[in-house]
């Protein structure tokens, strides 16, 4: 699904506006009457009767008379409160408002109310209570300010009313690129969007005040959406499933890739051992762990599946670069490396990442520590001649780009995007609503996953599983986004059997082929 952002929305109705000659009244009439559809397929008719439309004195008011008008029609009683004059309201939303106020004039159950400051807000307090249902159709996409004055009041009085709301195309208050609420926002039951949904409908906390989300087509033609080459889209279940090919009946063991994970340290045993396991669990044929040597009797305890492979120390516990040759050699076959779960940062490992990073010759998968080895010098990805997914949490992210965490929540995307272009990576940007930006500017919002995934081990799972698509064949764009979209997936099928708290790595890794058998395939 495409993202779009407000200032690609505008552009997209000006140029169908003017270049293609709909006029801006036929697509207000579309989108009101396809609001109107959205809006009677999610509510009970019989519970509703009375409808408040809050209208603003811009276009997205406009919409709002249209649909007052269409439910006048199918028989409810609407009143339409303006936060504004009249005389305030120009273009193609005056003349809807014009018609909404003649039809008003044969009905006595339905009628415009002029609400111009905080006190007439107050005064009618009662009148727009008595309601059953609130339609938000104050501000639209193009809200830049935070909100003051009868808005603010009006869509404080809505929130608290009890009552349900139902935004147009964009909860009120609601920065439509970012999901950032401009200092109140309208917290919907369900809004619809026209044309597009935007980065806002679906970034925390935006998702949350948008609530169920319906896209409606307004008419923009296909090409002019083709022309802005949109680069946010949200990750979907047929994209996921159309990665996948069929297995053929004479498939064996070397017909689904061969990963190496190099991992681990005293102390982080679990980190490898999960990603291994995950790596398996994904439809891997074959994984090699790559150990410290003094590790290896723990390793061997805990994974059956996956073979480990003893690798030289110079400190007990710990890998360095003394053993870069091994490893350069047990790479041959393989199909996919990850590194870095569990593996520390003595400087001796510092250098054996840099090292793989320029000599692996296979798809490398970067996590954690290695992620963490190279924070000070991320410049060395420049030098790898294979492609490379890296997979930081936002502490990691704030470490590589020497940035603050709050830095990387205020523009995950933006800088996400960014890192990924200058250094030519795949960059996921886990945490809810994980991102994945690609060297060429697109850039992907993964709508699974819950706060149950807040437990350790989770990110060496995905690395696991990430690294085991690569194997699999796999491009490292569609693994990537195959690896976060099916991680996400499982801990919401564990949630829904265990609750949202308390299901632990080793859960995830048992869910996850029946998630892709059940759920993907």
């Amino acid at each position: 699904m495409l993202l779009v952002t407000a200032d690609e929305m505008q552009d997209m109705d000006q140029k169908t506006i003017r270049s293609f000659g709909i006029p801006g009244l036929v697509l207000m009439e579309s989108a009101g009457r396809g609001a109107v559809d959205a809006l009677l397929s999610k509510i009970n008719t019989k519970d509703i009767k009375n409808i408040a439309v809050m209208a603003g004195r811009g276009n997205n008011g406009g919409d709002g008379f249209v649909m007052a008008r269409y439910l006048m029609e199918k028989g409810f009683k609407v009143t339409a409160f303006l936060l504004a004059s009249k005389e305030a309201v120009k273009g193609d939303a005056r003349v809807n408002m014009q018609f909404f106020e003649t039809l008003c004039g044969h009905s006595s159950f339905s009628s415009l109310v002029e609400i111009k400051n905080e006190g007439e807000l107050k005064t009618n307090k009662t009148r727009i209570l008595h309601h059953d249902l609130f339609i938000d159709a104050i501000l639209g996409t193009g809200l830049n300010a935070e909100l003051k004055g009868v808005v603010k009041d009006a869509v404080e009085l809505m929130n608290k009313s009890g009552k349900p709301v139902f935004s147009v195309d964009i909860p009120s208050g609601l920065n439509a690129d970012t999901g950032k609420p401009l200092g109140s926002a309208v917290k919907a039951f369900a809004t619809a969007a026209f044309a597009f949904a935007k980065a806002g409908h679906i970034l925390y906390p935006g998702n949350i005040h948008t609530g169920e989300l319906s896209i409606i087509d307004i008419g923009i033609p296909k090409f002019i959406a083709d022309e802005k080459k949109i680069q946010l889209r949200l990750v979907e279940k047929q994209d996921i499933a159309a990665f996948f090919p069929p297995r053929e009946f004479d498939s064996h063991k070397g017909s689904f890739g061969h990963v190496l994970v190099i991992a681990g340290s005293t102390g982080k045993t679990g980190a490898a051992a999960f990603c291994a396991d995950a790596a398996m669990r994904c439809g891997t044929g074959l994984v090699t762990l790559g150990i410290p040597e003094s590790l290896n009797p723990v390793m061997e305890s805990l994974v059956l599946e996956p073979m480990t492979h003893p690798l030289p120390e110079k400190e007990t516990g710990f890998l360095s670069e003394t053993c870069l040759k091994d490893i350069l050699g047990l790479l041959k076959g393989k199909q996919a490396l990850a590194l870095g779960p569990g593996l520390g940062t003595r400087e001796g490992t510092k250098k054996l990442v840099q090292e793989l990073i320029e000599q692996s010759p296979v798809p490398l998968v970067l996590d954690a520590d290695a992620v963490n080895c190279i924070a000070e010098n991320p410049g060395i990805l420049k030098k790898k001649t294979q492609p490379a997914i890296l997979t930081p949490h936002p502490g990691e992210m704030a470490r590589l780009c020497n940035l603050t965490t709050r830095d990387i929540w205020e523009d995950r995307i933006g800088i996400a995007r960014k890192f990924a272009s200058e250094f030519e990576v795949i960059l996921v940007l886990k945490g809810a609503q994980t991102v994945i930006a690609l060297p060429d500017g697109k850039a992907f919002i993964n709508p699974t996953g819950n706060p149950g995934m807040a437990s350790g081990g989770m990110g060496d799972v995905l690395t696991g599983m990430t690294a085991g698509f690569l194997a699999q064949g796999f491009s490292p764009e569609n693994a990537s986004l195959a690896g976060v979209y099916i991680h996400g997936l499982c801990a919401d099928i564990l949630s829904k059997k265990m609750g949202n708290f308390g299901f632990l790595a080793k859960d995830m890794i048992n869910a996850i082929p029946k998630t892709i058998f059940q759920h993907i395939l």
